[in-house]
């Protein structure tokens, strides 16, 4: 996570709610300008590939359930098209 949940009651609360522990990266206080953290690429590259399906693009789902079910039916399909399955198309 960046520097804008380095709070302690946010951890806090991520520890109790999803039993979860943080790990916060901060840039370099001796940095100016654009700094390459690391592990930051892998959430924006996700990101990338989810607005690669129709529907995850913008928000239709009137449900969060019914958006958080088509992310999981598109990373399993990411999943299964990384392991060299032989699906070739798809758009839900």
């Amino acid at each position: 996570m960046d520097g804008g949940y380095r709070g302690e009651d946010f951890a806090h609360w991520i520890i109790d709610v999803f039993r979860w522990i943080v790990e916060v990266v901060l840039r370099p206080l001796e940095k100016k300008g654009f700094t390459l953290l690391p592990k930051s690429w892998v959430v924006q590259r996700t990101f990338g590939w989810l607005n690669w399906c129709r529907r995850l693009s913008k928000d239709y789902e009137s449900l969060a359930e019914t958006s958080e079910t088509l992310i999981y039916i598109a990373m399993i399909y990411m999943m299964v098209r990384r392991l060299g399955s032989f699906v070739t198309h798809f758009d839900f």
